[in-house]
């Protein structure tokens, strides 16, 4: 199993869901975080885990410039596995060209939880989803809706509708040659949510969140996982 963060940069967040580049004094009430995709080689299969911001560079989504500065193409990735709908998760999964939209990962196999596409496409005045990609990515031919609350998409993935931060947001363990890769997206972001065990309003289900991350810290010890932080500055892998 080979683990390659797409760190797309740090952003600054307003209580709009605006993202902006990060600079050294941020506006007040902004947060700071990275965007961080996740590509994981296996033997049989190459998967992207969420699919960033969307930003883009002289017209080249950043997606596809992070994969092909780490030796792979968009046109490789065979799933894109989606923790949950937020635009910082789902924008990089294609670009609008002359009205239409074009599917950056178009041989791949796209997971999403179905009952948070329902929530989400009824979330119409909140701004951390843009109504605009999603209708795209839900008419996507290449679509897998999951409505099961756990299972297995391959020999190798598996998944479990945790809640917590979104309500139908879903976790991913990778499992091969005996390494167990967790991707707890926006329940557990940056490892420093494990230092400080509090509930935050900024989840659909604080109280929930915080129990997962618990828990989750517990079985990464015990299995010595490798966990996967989204929006880490500066630990976006850690072995445990």
């Amino acid at each position: 199993m080979k683990i390659i963060p797409l760190n797309e940069g740090a952003f600054a967040v307003d209580k709009k869901k605006n993202f902006t580049t990060a600079t050294d004094v941020l506006a007040p009430g902004s947060l700071k975080m990275a965007v961080c995709p996740f590509l994981i080689v296996l033997k049989d299969d190459i998967l992207l885990l969420d699919a960033g911001l969307g930003e883009s560079n002289n017209g080249i989504p950043s997606i596809k410039t992070l994969l092909q500065e780490h030796g792979y193409d968009a046109s490789q990735v065979t799933k894109v596995l989606l923790s949950h709908l937020h635009k910082d998760h789902i924008n990089g999964l294609g670009v609008f060209e002359n009205g239409s939209f074009v599917s950056n990962f178009p041989k791949a196999k796209i997971y999403l939880q179905k009952r948070e596409l329902d929530y989400a496409l009824r979330q119409t005045e909140n701004p951390s989803f843009n109504q605009e990609v999603l209708k795209a990515v839900a008419s996507l031919p290449n679509i897998e809706l999951l409505s099961e609350e756990e299972g297995w998409i391959s020999d190798a993935v598996s998944f479990e509708v945790t809640g917590g931060h979104s309500p139908f947001h879903q976790a991913f363990w990778v499992r091969e040659e005996g390494t167990i890769a967790f991707y707890g997206a926006d329940n557990l972001p940056q490892k420093a949510y494990l230092r400080f065990h509090m509930a935050y309003k900024s989840d659909d289900d604080g109280k929930k969140a915080m129990a997962l991350r618990e828990k989750w810290e517990t079985l990464a010890k015990e299995e010595h996982w490798k966990v996967l932080f989204y929006h880490d500055l500066t630990d976006n892998v850690v072995q445990f």
